[in-house]
């Protein structure tokens, strides 16, 4: 295919991406536009009221411009009194476990930066959908079915548990007039205006008007490693996107070959993953206080001594990252120029803290949960700091040109998924269709916490088609290796986008495993 290209995990959220495209629009617009329709019609993975994180290539340009728009700890929050109460972790619904929602001001800044258009026109997609209604999805449905106890306090979740059934029409009037402030006022309007004094109500006050006003979108230096020819980038701590590239590149590294039926190409895979992201629960925390110097994640001589650690015969024991849950979207965009924007935005746990602003007509995320109590910890919760993000975009170069655009959702798992793409297109040189259709595997969280005794060998969940002498192997290797009952939706939507613009052409798939993810050109 040629011309603009947009994957997302919605057939909606597409459709208002390719409209932006057509009318004019860059791929930022596309992806601004893409990103507000599927917090209207899927708020079980993202909406206004969570943060946002994107990678922005401009053909020419040595490097993408790199967005973290990841919401900072009220000044209100208190970890002492959470551990004084007993708790050892952050309580969902808890103020701490909602910081100041990014994406607003996300959309704001690469509107106003890159974007073409104009916000207002970037949002008339999603306005016109939450004013006119839309058909709730299985998943919708689904999910707010699931929490509805304690959903039926919410004003903003009222028009999803009023769906019945998949197919029926759901209307978003509150949220649409939320949107129409954004496109008229911009982040004023949303941070200093009603929705903010919503925000700050229903956190108690543990957001302050002085947190609102501070802009929670910055622009920086990303991440990269070469490997199998491109370039990786990827957003710094406070993502773990850097486990993605960086497992690419050890596994290089490994002299990794690809055959599906060998044990030893699976093994290689999970222990390159494993190697590195034994460190991610100290590492991807607030940027201010990442241990160690962050500009040297991926640097080369690193992933020498990561790779130097893998045992090419056996799983190594290590601490794999604690659990943390999902509710995510990313989606991509190729525009006719060249443009290329991966972007990925978040509620966190589902829908997210389960509590609603006021009648703004949002729910609030709860990514404050990936703060610790932990004392002394450089993740542990405070005011002002931002918390350990999953949330893992990449964004793949040849010189400076754009080569691949790829993310995922899938919490804790987001890299893994990303670095199996990736291998699978680059590595191996599979087109997009042939590598969304290749079994995945993911590594469990550590049943213990930092500190204790490390747990032998790793534990490792395989879709089922995987085959039986693969199994076998990785067992022989000391992996416990737990095959799925069927394919995994949790395990994706990946979206991609791989893009040769000296050949002409751009190619995408959809992810199988999710039935509303849609690809289409523009």
């Amino acid at each position: 295919m040629t011309g603009g290209v947009v994957a997302t995990p919605h057939t909606l959220s597409t459709r208002a991406g390719v409209q932006i495209l057509q009318a004019g629009g860059n791929a930022v617009d596309a992806a601004i536009a893409a990103c507000a329709v599927q917090g209207v019609v899927a708020p079980e993975t993202c909406g206004i009221g969570g943060d946002l994180f994107a990678l922005v290539h401009r053909p020419g340009d040595a490097a993408p411009l790199t967005l973290n728009a990841s919401g900072r700890a009220g000044s209100g929050v208190d970890a002492a009194a959470l551990r004084a109460a007993g708790h050892h972790e952050i309580p969902r619904g808890d103020a701490g476990a909602i910081p100041v929602p990014g994406c607003v001001d996300g959309w704001v800044e690469l509107s106003s930066r890159l974007g073409r258009l104009g916000l207002a026109a970037s949002l008339a997609p999603a306005i016109r959908l939450a004013e006119e209604g839309f058909p709730a999805s299985d998943d919708l449905v689904a999910a707010f079915r699931a929490n509805a106890a304690e959903l039926a306090g919410a004003e903003a979740a009222q028009p999803m548990l009023a769906a019945s059934r998949a197919g029926s029409t759901v209307v978003r009037s509150q949220l649409a007039a939320t949107l129409r402030l954004v496109a008229d006022g911009g982040r004023a309007a949303f941070y200093e205006g009603g929705p903010g004094r919503a925000v700050a109500d229903a956190v108690g006050g543990a957001i302050t008007p002085d947190d609102l006003r501070r802009s929670q979108a910055d622009w920086v230096e990303p991440l990269s490693a070469d490997v199998w020819g491109a370039t990786g980038w990827t957003v710094p701590p406070n993502s773990q996107g850097y486990l993605a590239v960086g497992a690419c590149a050890v596994l290089e590294r490994l002299g990794w070959t690809d055959d599906p039926g060998d044990p030893q190409s699976w093994h290689l895979q999970i222990e390159a993953h494993r190697a590195l992201a034994a460190e991610r629960d100290a590492v991807v925390v607030d940027p201010g206080r990442v241990p160690v110097d962050i500009g040297r994640l991926l640097d080369p001589a690193r992933l020498d001594a990561v790779a130097a650690s893998v045992d090419p015969a056996a799983a190594r024991d290590r601490h794999a990252p604690a659990l943390a849950a999902g509710g995510t979207a990313y989606l991509c965009v190729v525009d006719g120029a060249g443009m290329g924007v991966s972007l990925i935005q978040s509620n966190f746990h589902g829908i997210g803290s389960l509590v609603g602003a006021g009648s703004a007509g949002f729910l609030l995320h709860d990514r404050g949960r990936g703060f610790t109590l932990v004392e002394g910890h450089p993740g542990e919760l405070a005011p002002g700091r931002r918390p350990l993000h999953t949330l893992s975009p990449t964004l793949w170069t040849r010189g400076d040109r754009l080569a691949m655009v790829l993310g995922t959702r899938g919490g804790h798992v987001q890299p893994q998924l990303v670095q199996q793409l990736a291998t699978f297109v680059l590595g191996a040189g599979l087109d997009p269709d042939e590598a969304q259709a290749r079994p995945r595997w993911t590594v469990e969280p550590s049943p213990v916490a930092p500190g204790l005794p490390v747990p032998a060998g790793s534990r490792v969940r395989v879709e089922p088609d995987v085959p039986a002498r693969v199994v076998d192997g990785l067992r022989k290797r000391g992996h416990q290796v737990r095959p799925t009952e069927g394919p995994q939706s949790g395990w994706g939507p990946v979206s991609v986008i791989q893009v040769d613009d000296g050949a002409g052409w751009r190619l995408s798939a959809r992810d199988p495993r999710v039935a509303t993810t849609a690809v289409a050109t523009a």
